[in-house]
């Protein structure tokens, strides 16, 4: 059971690695590409921050430190902030434009990834029990990702979502803010009570 986990998360960093590059290598030859606006959205990040968690997983495993405080925080951060884009994307962003989008690379980041790393969190035991004050630092990067954006969203006018554009009116935006951190918070405490579940033991 062990190297068919390892394994799933292997593939899955793999996943992330390619889709990134194939969407990459798509953006990169327009003429409005700008390397800060690719890797400022969240879907990139979070997609980055999960694999990061799965590679840190996978090495702790190597290590037989399996299960360590530190690592399983990191992933329950992660796996909070993948569930997010997948849930932001499914609801409040499937009209937008994605011309330039490729449709494999879309599909991987925005729903495969999150649905694989939600599932591998609840269903695999090699990861400490998380505790309900854990769940403020799940939203230390989302802020700091939000005041950047809104920082940009009023100087350079760069958003990377519709509902951040400050055109909305700043109330606007403040209400979709609150309700995306209400979700992460939601997420949270969920992702902090399924650590406590123990449905296969790796």
């Amino acid at each position: 059971m062990r190297t068919l986990v390892n394994s799933l998360r292997l593939i899955a960093v793999i996943a992330v690695v390619a889709a990134i590059v194939g969407q990459w290598l798509v953006s990169s030859k327009l003429d409005s590409y700008n390397p800060w606006n690719f890797f400022g959205y969240f879907t990139i990040q979070s997609n980055i921050i999960i694999a990061v968690a799965f590679a840190v997983t996978l090495v702790a495993a190597a290590r037989r430190k399996r299960g360590d405080l530190g690592v399983s925080l990191f992933r329950g951060a992660a796996t909070v902030y993948i569930a997010t884009t997948g849930i932001v994307y499914n609801t409040l962003l499937t009209n937008v434009d994605v011309s330039a989008s490729v449709p494999w690379s879309n599909d991987l980041l925005h729903k495969i990834i999150p649905a694989y790393a939600v599932l591998d969190w609840l269903l695999f035991s090699d990861r400490s029990k998380l505790l309900l004050r854990h769940v403020w630092w799940f939203l230390v990067y989302p802020a700091v990702w939000t005041v950047v954006v809104l920082v940009r969203g009023a100087t350079d006018g760069w958003v990377p979502y519709p509902f951040l554009d400050p055109d909305l009116g700043y109330g606007v935006v403040a209400l979709y803010c609150v309700g995306v951190a209400v979700s992460i918070v939601l997420l949270g405490v969920l992702v902090i009570g399924m650590s406590r579940l123990r449905l296969v033991t790796v």
